[in-house]
Formats: C-alpha cells, sequence, structure tokens
C-alpha cells in the first residue's frame, strides 16, 4: 500500500533576526522577496504554514505587515505592556518555543519544523525536536551571526540563506527603470 499522505512541515520565522540577518547585515545587505521566501519554503521544505513572528505592532509599518500577509505567511505579534513599546527589542523567542510545544502538546497535524534565526536561544528546542524527529532545518539567514551553540549541529539540519544558490531564489529583484 502506498502512503499517500501529503506532508506538512510548518516554519516559524523570527522576524527580527531575519531582518537584521540579511537587510542590515553589516557587509553585503540584501533583501528578501517575502513571495519567493514563501515558495521557497513551500517547494523545499513542503511548508504548508509559515508564521512569522514580530515584535510589536507599529502604525508606520503597516505596509510591510500587509506584505508578509500577502505574501502567505501567518503573521504573528508579541504582547507588549504599551508602555514599554520602544523601549525594548522585539524579543519572541519564547513565542515562538512556545507555540511549537504547544502544537507538539496539542497533537497538531504536522510533521516537521522549519526555523528561521541564527540565535541560540532556540537551541534546546532543535535538540528536542531532533529528538523527537519534529525537526526539519534551521535556516540561519548570516552565517557569520549564527549562534556557536549550533557548532555540534549536524549539516543535514541547517542551511544558511546567504548561500549564493539560496541567495538567488529568494532575494529581491532590483527593479529595472
Amino acid at each position: 500500500m502506498i502512503n499517500n499522505k501529503q506532508i506538512k512541515n510548518l516554519a516559524f520565522i523570527d522576524g527580527q533576526n531575519l531582518y537584521m540577518g540579511t537587510a542590515k547585515r553589516q557587509v553585503d545587505p540584501w533583501r528578501i522577496d517575502l513571495d519567493r521566501f514563501r515558495v521557497y519554503l513551500e517547494k523545499k521544505y513542503n511548508t504548508s504554514k509559515a508564521y512569522y513572528f514580530l515584535g510589536y505592532v507599529q502604525r508606520m509599518n503597516q505596509e510591510l505587515y500587509e506584505e508578509i500577509q500577502n505574501a502567505g505567511f501567518v503573521l504573528v505579534f508579541r504582547e507588549h505592556n504599551p508602555a514599554m513599546i520602544g523601549k525594548k527589542k522585539g524579543n519572541v523567542d519564547s513565542d515562538i518555543i512556545f507555540q511549537i510545544m504547544k502544537k507538539m502538546y496539542k497533537k497538531e497535524d504536522f510533521d516537521k519544523i522549519i526555523l528561521v534565526s541564527g540565535d541560540g536561544d532556540y537551541k534546546l528546542l532543535v535538540d528536542f525536536l531532533i529528538e523527537e524527529n519534529r525537526f526539519k532545518k534551521i535556516l540561519f539567514p548570516d552565517r557569520s551571526k549564527r549562534s556557536s551553540l549550533y557548532k555540534s549541529l549536524s549539516n543535514k539540519f541547517f542551511a544558511y540563506l546567504d548561500d549564493t544558490d539560496i541567495k538567488n531564489k529568494i532575494k529581491k529583484k532590483k527593479r529595472v527603470p
């Protein structure tokens, strides 16, 4: 009997980490085309849903939020005390970890997790997901900013978005006038 079950992987993107590792990097900054990135995640990793986590809502970023949603990402904001907005960074790490663990606890229908971040705060989660056979890949936005905590991670579990072949697939193309 052939198993025709559709693979459903979920992607979790640390938006601040992605932005800092691409558009705000010190050497060779570049912009991700969110439409192309969403297609890449779907085709390469069978990603049925991709969650894009950001620190907090700011009116001046409404166009960015629409761009993220129009590309097919589920936009998730971190809850903050209104008095603290603007005084601290987004820090979505615990929200991403919680959402993944909640999905596992509730036995939601998905196969594996793809994580987009270079932050070492996810290392325990990555180790646990590997142990549970629920981890596909961590995509590091910037190889030079990848946490040293991942140095023992098998290369089958990670890729660099700034590798030339991947970057060419997801980079925003310059408009020709």
